[in-house]
């Protein structure tokens, strides 16, 4: 549990300070709103998200997913497989599962009253993709603790997992330049900047596009890819047509937000 904590926190941080750092060398589009009262809000919701969670979860997804092997739980503990491919399966697994989360977050109404705290913010940068309501993040869990149980993912998949996918959060919220040469070639493997900034845009159809966080191809598969913002992604607006007004995206009102009309 230690050694998982530290790789946890050892990569968070090292990815927040590499991104944090190509935003300052390299800048994609110029800051709309305080950096500081936006990093604030959005790094005060890491520990209150993490809080909510070590309070209501007795176990975590690595710790329920050694419980489901010892007990022969899931699909995966039923093929004489090695575990490097289960661990493989398990990684691409659960990232499409995310994926349909997200999509479902979107377009269940209860659910958005949620998830649309995450769009509310006016620039997008590494704090960004730690921006989420403590509901959504316990939801979250859920769907991800039945997952890891159905699939029966081991221990060392749900870590990679869940690693990689903050790490990839953060970067593809990064508000970085990327090389058009690179980004074409990074959007094979991974979700850039770029490609999940379309996704923050005002506009409702470019909004429910672009869903993945980690691996491309399920926009692609699904019909949901859009390649480029349609004014560009200097010209483009971020964030909800219904919140605009920064002194009304702090923190509280933030915690409020789903519990009031738009």
């Amino acid at each position: 549990m230690q050694s998982e904590q530290s790789i946890r926190l050892f990569v968070f941080a090292g990815v927040l300070l590499l991104v944090a750092l190509g935003e300052v060398i390299a800048p994609r589009r110029p800051l709309q709103d305080s950096k500081r009262r936006r990093w604030f809000t959005n790094i005060a919701l890491v520990f209150i998200d993490t809080a909510a969670v070590r309070l209501l979860f007795p176990i975590l997804p690595v710790t329920l997913a050694h419980i489901a092997e010892e007990r022969g739980w899931g699909i995966l503990n039923y093929l004489h497989i090695s575990l490097w491919l289960k661990v493989l399966l398990s990684v691409i697994i659960l990232d499409f599962i995310i994926y349909l989360q997200h999509r479902l977050f979107h377009h269940a109404p209860l659910l958005w009253r949620l998830h649309r705290m995450h769009h509310t913010d006016l620039d997008l940068d590494v704090t960004s993709g730690n921006r989420f309501h403590p509901l959504e993040i316990i939801i979250s869990m859920l769907i991800k603790m039945t997952a890891v149980v159905l699939l029966g993912a081991p221990a060392q998949g749900v870590l990679a997992f869940e690693v990689v996918l903050n790490a990839c959060a953060m970067f593809n919220h990064g508000n970085i330049k990327l090389p058009a040469a690179l980004d074409r070639l990074l959007r094979l493997v991974m979700v850039t900047p770029d490609m999940h900034r379309v996704h923050h845009s005002i506009f409702v159809r470019e909004t429910n596009s672009n869903f993945g966080f980690n691996l491309p191809w399920w926009d692609r598969i699904c019909r949901t890819y859009r390649p480029q913002p349609e004014k560009g992604h200097l010209d483009m607006t971020i964030g909800l047509k219904e919140y605009r007004d920064p002194e009304k995206l702090t923190l509280p009102h933030l915690l409020v937000q789903p519990f009031i009309s738009s």
